[in-house]
């Protein structure tokens, strides 16, 4: 090769790998970078400050329930628009994203499993699905899993996240409080538990109806539980709030709640108090 013609050899240049997507994840509490396996792996608690993020429904029973072991029923059960409710756009338009987005019909899901080889009925919240929040079908579902509960004798366990009545369905969705702590009430009457754990957040008439009756009353660390905003409570009685006063912390501390449980303690510790309510 002529020295001339030296410079303009061909160079060799490496093709830029970019980092698949959803490797890592980001928390929203302390801005840490933490692989999304072990993310995953820890039910979406953050390893460095515990924080609880919110976690799909499908992967909460993964990890609460004996493997392999659930059982789903009213899969069909869907919402209709008996009110034709529009606001910037239709309500049924909103049902249909909201199924697009997560592939159930409405905000919960409901059956039957095993907790440490004992039948229990649950429930679990989806808050991708319009917030969680409760409409017909929403109620219907809690209270068919109270009446399973009833018939089986099996204890009663419900996973609440949820920004509380659905607006959309009006005065239908406001009935679904009284209609499942009725459904409840007769779940007492013959002696079977029912144990409530409320996630961040557990809102408006959720929180309002039957999440606070549970024979034990559960939350997560740091969950917002409460009827009305903040904002809401002090504008109507004039008077200014204590700092953090809907937090799971503050409601143990004045006997709204029986316990504060890590969420990757659920499982045993539901288990155990199992165990004392209903002897095997």
């Amino acid at each position: 090769m002529a020295w001339s013609n030296i410079n303009k050899a061909p160079l060799v240049k490496s093709i830029r790998r970019d980092t698949p997507d959803g490797l890592w994840h980001k928390c929203k509490s302390c801005n840490s970078i933490i692989y999304r396996s072990d993310f995953e792996a820890n039910q979406f608690v953050c390893i460095n400050c515990k924080h609880h993020n919110p976690i799909p429904a499908h992967m909460r029973i993964r990890h609460f329930l004996d493997a392999d072991s659930f059982k789903e029923f009213d899969i069909n059960i869907r919402s209709t628009d008996p009110l034709g409710f529009k606001d910037k756009k239709p309500y049924s338009d909103r049902l249909e994203d909201a199924y697009e987005k997560t592939s159930r019909f409405d905000a919960i899901v409901c059956g039957e499993g095993l907790l440490h080889g004992r039948a229990v009925q649950l429930g679990v919240y989806d808050f991708r699905f319009m917030g969680g929040s409760m409409g017909s079908v929403v109620g219907e579902k809690i209270a068919r899993l109270f009446i399973r509960a009833r018939e089986k004798r099996q204890p009663a366990i419900i996973f609440s996240s949820s920004g509380g009545a659905r607006m959309q369905e009006g005065i239908l969705s406001l009935m679904q409080m009284a209609k499942t702590c009725a459904a409840l009430s007769r779940l007492r009457e013959v002696g079977v538990p029912m144990i409530s754990v409320m996630t961040n957040p557990t809102t408006g008439g959720v929180a309002a109806s039957y999440a606070m009756l549970g024979d034990i009353n559960i939350g997560e660390p740091g969950a917002l539980i409460g009827f009305a905003g903040p904002r809401v409570i002090q504008q109507t009685i004039g008077q200014s709030l204590p700092e953090g006063f809907q937090t799971s912390e503050y409601l143990l501390e004045h006997g709204m709640l029986d316990l504060i449980c890590h969420r990757g303690q659920l499982r045993d510790r539901i288990a155990q108090i199992l165990n004392i309510l209903v002897p095997a």
